[in-house]
């Protein structure tokens, strides 16, 4: 949990939670910025403690304070990482308005990606890639399940990481199987956009911002998956690259 442990150090700013949503997908935390990370659930029963149940009120907590629960199990991790992507600046004039996924398709022309987790549109990518190895915990028809990733990923020139790998703490073993000069981005709404993610090799974050609070809050509440959000406008893509042109240095090498 090293890197969540380094994200923490680098926040500076603490705020007080304000609200907090824990939709059927998306858990919402609102500080000093509205902060989003997917809901994760550890059974499918109604039972309290394995759902997560409240210890007092979250509005009486700071936001930091909150955000030390991305060290727990993952139903509580989904709050720290909402908590910790509220308290992030975020400046929406900052960042490429793009999906991740079509960064990756235009850089990845003739080569062989590795998917950690099931996105929308893959099938896009895959048109244009040499090979395309989506890997599932869960994994679906045409998937492969997270054991075969010790061998796709050492054979991968782009590797695309699910930002849910910080919620289930897997993110560190998944970049350890890659190899080297391979390119990483972590994708997915839950993706902190911090620059301390790149001092663990990860070359490209492509998250999202939310730029409407209360259409968010709402959706979030009647259980809507991330695309209709989006549609309902409260949300929009935000990418960043460290260093665009090394990394087309290293897949064209």
């Amino acid at each position: 949990m090293e890197i969540l442990n380094s994200i923490l150090n680098s926040i500076k700013e603490d705020a007080q939670v304000q609200e907090v949503r824990r939709g059927l997908n998306w858990t919402a935390v609102v500080s000093r910025h509205c902060g989003l990370a997917s809901t994760m659930a550890q059974a499918s029963c109604c039972n309290e403690e394995m759902a997560g149940g409240m210890e007092g009120s979250f509005t009486e907590m700071t936001a930091l304070e909150l955000a030390h629960y991305c060290f727990n199990d993952p139903t509580k991790t989904s709050l720290g990482l909402a908590a910790i992507n509220s308290l992030l600046d975020v400046n929406p004039d900052k960042y490429t308005d793009i999906d991740g996924l079509q960064i990756v398709k235009d850089m990845g022309k003739g080569k062989n990606i590795s998917v950690i987790g099931h996105f929308p549109f893959l099938a896009n990518v895959a048109k244009e890639a040499k090979n395309l190895w989506i890997i599932e915990r869960q994994p679906r028809p045409g998937d492969y399940p997270e054991e075969r990733g010790s061998e796709f990923l050492p054979q991968s020139d782009i590797v695309v990481i699910s930002s849910t790998t910080l919620i289930n703490h897997t993110v560190e073993g998944i970049l350890e199987l890659c190899k080297k000069g391979s390119v990483k981005m972590l994708l997915g709404p839950t993706t902190p956009l911090t620059e301390v993610l790149f001092e663990y090799g990860i070359d490209m974050l492509s998250g999202s911002i939310v730029i409407e609070k209360d259409v968010v809050l709402r959706s979030i509440s009647e259980g809507a998956g991330f695309m209709q959000v989006k549609k309902n406008g409260g949300i929009r893509f935000a990418s960043m690259i460290k260093d665009y042109d090394d990394i087309i240095r290293r897949l064209a090498g």
